[in-house]
């Protein structure tokens, strides 16, 4: 009897230890869950290859076929801006929404493996499990997109991209890494707002074709839309302010943005793609903390 009285002690304190336990940080789960997503990234090497080579063989082949059919924006000072030049930030703005479309389809991957239910059910903040995997997915994002960028003004010197001027000083640099990081953030959000009460990956992609693919293509990223319906169209879409905010800071140092093209203000882009992207968030974070119909059963 004694004995067992001695041993009731530690089996009451057992449970109250675990009761005790520290929650992990929202930080700390973030952290993790974007450690993840970036380990998964660099493991599949066709993965890392893919997401080089492919935009860089859009932007050449695009840029070549389209050079003289495109009727090229004249600069403030006269000179004329090729369709290359021009298509530049649109590239590096599909490499952000095909990179976080592709980054966001992992949550319903993990769901459907179970990796997200052990998550959800574990003492893990749900707000870190959205920023962990928002985060993670906009770092691979800005990755492939900066090193696009870096790498693009190296292919005149082997004659694939004629009558690109470029003018980069540090602080157009900071200022396109800047946008690229925002455009990231923004990007990944909303893809997991789409992603996150989906089952199926069929379902995703065509998401992607029917609201994604549409909303880059209006965007002014592929084609100017200053005249018509178009243009009206294109200043409703969020993702032109963030395009326009790229392009300007792209713009190369020897003269301004193309007059004859009507571009949002960078603080107006700021403001209005900043709000997006915050909208986005917060609805991803509703959206987590609602039970998905798959933890009912």
């Amino acid at each position: 009897m004694s004995a067992a009285l001695a041993e009731a002690p530690a089996a009451v304190a057992a449970p109250a230890a675990r009761r005790t336990a520290p929650t992990p940080s929202v930080a700390l789960a973030a952290f993790s869950l974007a450690q993840r997503e970036l380990v998964r990234f660099f493991r599949q090497r066709t993965r890392v290859v893919g997401a080089l080579v492919q935009p860089v063989l859009f932007w050449i082949v695009l840029g070549a076929g389209m050079r003289s059919a495109f009727d090229a924006p004249a600069y403030a000072d006269g000179l004329e801006m090729s369709y290359q030049a021009y298509f530049l930030p649109g590239v590096a703005a599909m490499i952000v929404l095909f990179t976080a479309i592709f980054a966001t389809i992992s949550v319903i991957e993990d769901r459907r493996e179970g990796f997200l239910q052990g998550v959800l059910v574990a003492p893990v903040p749900r707000l870190g499990i959205v920023l962990g995997k928002v985060f993670g997915g906009a770092a691979i994002a800005f990755l492939q997109a900066g090193l696009f960028v870096a790498l693009a003004p190296l292919l005149q010197f082997v004659g694939l991209a004629p009558g690109v001027e470029y003018g980069f000083t540090a602080t157009s640099v900071l200022l396109t890494a800047g946008w690229i990081a925002l455009l990231s953030v923004g990007l990944t959000a909303l893809g997991y707002c789409m992603a996150w009460p989906l089952d199926s990956t069929q379902g995703f992609h065509a998401l992607m074709s029917v609201v994604l693919l549409p909303m880059w293509l209006l965007s002014g990223a592929a084609f100017p839309a200053d005249d018509g319906w178009l243009r009206w169209v294109v200043a409703a879409n969020p993702l032109t302010y963030g395009v326009a905010g790229l392009r300007r800071a792209m713009t190369p140092a020897i003269a301004d943005v193309p007059a004859t093209l009507t571009l949002p203000s960078a603080t107006v882009g700021a403001l209005v793609f900043g709000a997006f992207t915050a909208i986005c968030l917060v609805a991803a974070a509703v959206l987590t903390r609602r039970r998905h119909p798959r933890e009912a059963r």
